[in-house]
C-alpha cells in the first residue's frame, strides 16, 4: 500500500498549496476532500462557457509581490477589477465610497464639497448621542454614522448589513464597523492592493495545476476513515472543522453561511457588472453576481449570448449548511481557544485555513500562510 509523507485533508487554497510546495520538495501527498470535486469553495462549474463560482464570488488581490509571482507562476491572471455598484430603490451608487458615490448622492462634484457633507452628517450624528446623554457610539448605527453620516449609512449600508447579519443594525455592536472608508478622488477599484485578477480558465485551472502529481481522492470523509486514512501519512495537513476534529467535545462553534439561487439568462448582458449589491432591506438578496465578467471583457461579453446570474442570500448557519463566515464574538473566540490549545500540543497535524483556525481570510493570506506554514 503507497505511503505517503502528507495527508492533506480538504482541497482547498490552503491544501492544494502546501501540496504543491511539499511535491517541489520532493514530498508525496494524499489530497482528499468530502465533496465530489477539487477547489473546495474555489470550485467553478461551467455553464454555457461561462465559468460559474459555485460557492460564491472570488477575486484575488493582494500587495505581496511574492504572492502574486507565486500564483502567476502556477496560471497567469487576468485584468479584472472589482468595481461593485450598490442598487438601492432602483438608484446606483458606485461603491467603495468616493467621488462618484459622493456626486450620485449628492451632486457634490469637489473634494471639499463632499467633505463638508460628510462632516456636517457626521456632526449631526455625534449630536443625536449627545442628546442621549451618550459619548460613546452604542450600536453599529451610530458607530456607521459617526463616521459617515446618515444618507450614506440609511441607503448603501443600513439594509445590506442587516441582510447580513439577520439582524437590526441597532442589535449589533459597534465594532463590527471599525473604520469606513472613504475616498476624495474618483476612483471605483474596490481593493487598495496593488495586484488584482482571476486566472486565465478560472480557478479549476488554479488548482489543477497546484495539485498535478498528488494523488487524489474525492467523496472522500476524513471522519469516515479517519484510521485507515490517518496510517497511511506521516503527517496531516488538516484543512477542516477543527471543533469536528476534536470531537465537538467544547461545543459547536458559529458561523453564518450564503445560500445562493443560479439562473441562466437568454441574454448576453445581464446587469453590466460582476457585483450589484442589494442595499435596501425589502429586497431579499444581498447581491447579484453575474459570473462571465469576471473573465470575459469588451466584445467577448456579447460574443457569448448567454449569461448566468446568482442571487446570494445571507442566513444563519443550521446542521448540513455550508460554514462560510465564522462569527467572531466572544464566546466562539473562547471556545476556539479551547480547541487551538489542543491543536498547538499536536506533533504530526497542520492546523490551516479558514475552518481549521475558525477566522476569515482573503485567499492572499490563505496562500502567504500556506507557503509560510511548509517553509516552517
Amino acid at each position: 500500500m503507497q505511503h505517503y509523507d502528507y495527508l492533506i485533508v480538504g482541497a482547498g487554497l490552503f491544501g492544494s498549496v502546501f501540496a504543491y510546495k511539499a511535491m517541489q520538495e520532493g514530498k508525496k501527498c494524499l489530497v482528499i476532500d468530502r465533496r465530489p470535486q477539487l477547489g473546495g469553495n474555489l470550485y467553478c462549474e461551467n455553464v454555457e462557457g461561462i465559468n460559474v463560482h459555485k460557492y460564491g464570488a472570488h477575486i484575488f488581490h493582494t500587495s505581496n509581490k511574492e504572492v502574486w509571482n507565486f500564483v502567476n507562476s502556477v496560471v497567469e491572471f487576468n485584468r479584472y477589477t472589482n468595481s461593485p455598484v450598490a442598487n438601492y430603490k432602483g438608484r446606483l451608487y458606485n461603491l467603495p465610497f468616493n467621488m462618484n458615490t459622493f456626486y450620485q448622492m449628492w451632486g457634490v462634484t469637489t473634494p471639499d464639497e463632499a467633505r463638508a457633507k460628510i462632516e456636517e452628517q457626521k456632526a449631526e450624528a455625534v449630536a443625536r448621542m449627545h442628546a442621549d446623554g451618550v459619548t460613546n457610539p452604542r450600536n453599529l448605527e451610530e458607530q456607521a454614522q459617526t463616521l459617515i453620516g446618515k444618507d450614506i449609512y440609511e441607503k448603501l449600508i443600513k439594509g445590506y448589513t442587516e441582510k447580513q447579519w439577520g439582524r437590526k443594525c441597532t442589535e449589533l455592536p459597534a465594532f463590527i464597523i471599525k473604520r469606513l472608508p472613504v475616498r476624495l478622488v474618483f476612483d471605483n477599484n474596490y481593493f487598495n492592493d496593488r495586484y488584482q485578477g482571476i486566472p486565465i480558465g478560472g480557478y479549476n485551472v488554479l488548482i489543477e495545476r497546484l495539485l498535478e502529481g498528488a494523488d487524489t481522492r474525492l467523496d472522500c470523509d476524513f471522519f469516515t476513515h479517519r484510521q485507515e486514512l490517518e496510517s497511511l501519512a506521516d503527517k496531516v495537513v488538516f484543512t477542516g472543522a477543527v471543533d469536528e476534529y476534536y470531537g465537538y467535545r467544547f461545543g459547536k462553534l458559529e458561523y453564518r453561511t450564503v445560500r445562493f439561487e443560479t439562473e441562466t439568462l437568454d441574454t448576453p448582458n445581464y446587469q453590466g457588472n460582476a457585483v450589484v449589491n442589494y442595499t435596501e432591506r425589502e429586497v431579499p438578496y444581498t447581491r447579484v453576481i453575474e459570473h462571465k465578467h469576471f473573465e470575459m471583457f469588451g466584445a467577448e461579453v456579447d460574443n457569448c449570448p448567454k449569461t448566468v446570474i446568482s442571487r446570494e442570500y445571507s442566513s444563519e448557519w443550521t446542521e448540513g449548511s455550508e460554514p462560510y463566515y465564522p462569527v467572531n464574538d466572544e464566546r466562539n473566540n473562547a471556545l476556539y481557544q479551547k480547541y487551538k490549545e489542543l491543536a498547538d500540543k499536536e506533533t504530526n497535524v497542520v492546523f490551516g485555513g479558514r475552518l481549521a483556525e475558525y477566522k476569515y481570510y482573503d485567499m492572499h493570506h490563505i496562500v502567504e500562510k500556506a507557503l509560510r506554514c511548509f517553509e516552517s
